[in-house]
């Protein structure tokens, strides 16, 4: 009896420990490798409770680093302009705004100039309605509020002029006429109360229509410019890619591209109104010498014909200027100056030209004879030379 029942419990123990091990469907056949073999010791008295698995603990990973950053350039430190600093005036629309802001960055070290910004938004020739430049002008003479003037306007006035009741098209003959009639009385008052005057041209634009329409405004400015005694700075060509066409991108004033003008393809950028501050402070210099402009070293060009030529900009504000390296152009009107006066301090009296008798009288095989000279034995001694 003990015999069968130790035989009946073999038999449920082998059972029990190899059925799970093989589990047979239709298709497949999946072998548990993984499962805990059971023992008669736990068919008898259980199983051993499981142990709770240890959790599983996630490594921290160390925090990343954050690339380093070029730190941006220290903003520049503006002097205490003077008592009687120079007053330069901006007027005309947003483009005097930034034109503004770049010379008060130009001049930021000038203690003997200061600018003082009248541009406002939206405004032009054409809507006086809107602002009347005119009248604001004879506000500002009457106050006596600037010394020196710069001008730049125009990307608002490419619209129609209502006048004696009527409206006159953008860019007509009526148009034209009135338009300069407005410019012309601006340029008088400024030359009846005898200020300086810069008109600065108008830049090209990204939309091609727009950008021809403000090309002839811009040409009728410098005309007006001309005739009202005005000093008229045209940018046009220096605001060109190198297909001659309009470009977001230039050098800027140090010769790295960069952004010139805005996304919306007629205002400039910060690098374009700087770049644009510097080549107007070129012409500032006709009227204005109360100070260094940032640059303290001399221009040896100054007084020279290459002094008008267009030259590379500041290698960095408050750097070295380049230089012109292909040299003076010199007017085909004008009389050369003799060359000793290149490498002389003083004029050194010229001595008489060499007569070309002293090569025929020269001996043969001497260096100055040239091979026209004359044999010394067929030579005859004059007497009355010695």
């Amino acid at each position: 009896m003990v015999r069968i029942v130790l035989a009946v419990l073999m038999g449920l123990f082998v059972l029990v420990d190899v059925a799970p091990a093989f589990a047979q469907s239709a298709d497949t056949i999946v072998v548990a490798q993984a499962q805990k073999r059971r023992t008669l010791f736990d068919l008898l008295f259980g199983e051993e409770p499981a142990k709770p698995a240890p959790p599983v603990t996630q490594p921290q990973r160390a925090p990343r680093a954050k690339p380093p950053q070029a730190s941006a350039p220290p903003p520049r430190v503006g002097v205490e302009k003077a008592a009687d600093a120079t007053r330069l005036a901006v007027f005309g629309d947003s483009l005097a705004i930034d034109l503004s802001k770049a010379l008060e960055r130009l001049y930021a070290e000038d203690a003997n100039l200061v600018v003082i910004n009248q541009g406002i938004s939206s405004s032009g020739f054409v809507r006086d309605d809107f602002y009347d430049w005119n009248a604001a002008l004879a506000e500002e003479i009457a106050a006596d509020s600037f010394d020196l003037a710069v001008v730049i306007i125009g990307i608002n006035d490419r619209q129609e002029i209502q006048a004696d009741g009527q409206t006159l098209e953008t860019l007509s003959a009526g148009w034209t006429s009135i338009y300069q009639a407005r410019l012309a009385n601006f340029l008088d008052q400024m030359r009846a109360a005898r200020k300086p005057v810069i008109w600065v041209g108008l830049p090209p634009m990204a939309k091609t229509q727009y950008s021809a329409a403000i090309s002839q405004i811009a040409n009728i400015q410098r005309l007006a410019s001309f005739s009202g005694g005005a000093e008229y700075l045209d940018i046009y060509e220096r605001f060109l890619g190198e297909d001659g066409k309009f470009s977001s991108y230039g050098p800027d004033v140090n010769g790295q591209n960069a952004q010139m003008r805005k996304d919306d393809g007629i205002h400039f950028a910060t690098a374009g109104s700087d770049k644009l501050a510097f080549y107007l402070s070129q012409t500032i210099r006709t009227f204005y010498r109360g100070g260094g402009v940032l640059n303290a070293v001399a221009d040896p060009l100054v007084g020279t014909d290459a002094a008008a030529m267009l030259r590379p900009p500041f290698q960095g504000l408050g750097q070295t200027r380049l230089l012109e390296i292909a040299g003076a152009v010199i007017p085909i009107s004008r009389v050369p100056v003799r060359a000793d006066d290149l490498l002389l301090s003083t004029r050194v009296p010229v001595s008489p030209a060499f007569p070309l008798e002293a090569l025929v009288r020269a001996p043969v095989g001497r260096a100055d004879a040239f091979g026209v000279g004359q044999d010394p034995t067929q030579v005859t001694e004059n007497p009355g030379e010695r």
